[in-house]
């Protein structure tokens, strides 16, 4: 089995354009209220240059969130075509956009690990004599 080949340096420049613009489409037309705060956290371009994918990051309330792919896709075209008027490549990519929820995520953990290096909250209690250790042994 072979290893995947890495982006190439035009495809990673390309990815790091479309995430630089996309992120400023996005900051400019959707208000947040309406979808809660929507970042471009990775675009995955096709070796073609014909597609990419857009992993849009999200924070916000469960309705926002429910509401932010709806409005995403209502307005693919329009960010299809900021997008051209933007780059100087033969074709503008085709995006589609995936929601990734992995600040959620991590967010999610901070929160556990906090909660858990609380003072006073009943952790895990060391054992006096861990297995394996020979100075525990008489």
């Amino acid at each position: 089995m072979q290893t995947p080949k890495p982006p190439s340096r035009r495809l990673q420049r390309v990815s790091e354009l479309l995430r630089r613009e996309m992120s400023e489409i996005l900051r400019r037309d959707f208000a947040i209220e309406e979808v809660g705060l929507l970042t471009v956290n990775d675009v995955i371009v096709a070796p073609d240059l014909r597609t990419a994918t857009a992993f849009i990051g999200f924070v916000g309330t469960k309705a926002q969130r429910n509401a932010a792919p709806e409005k995403l896709e209502s307005r693919t075209s329009r960010i299809q075509q900021l997008l051209g008027g933007h780059l100087r490549l033969k074709w503008t990519p085709v995006v589609k956009f995936v929601l990734d929820d992995s600040v959620e995520r991590g967010n999610r953990v901070i929160a556990i690990l906090e909660e858990i290096e609380k003072p006073g909250t009943p952790g895990p209690t060391p054992s006096p004599n861990p297995p394996g250790n020979p100075a525990a042994t008489p």
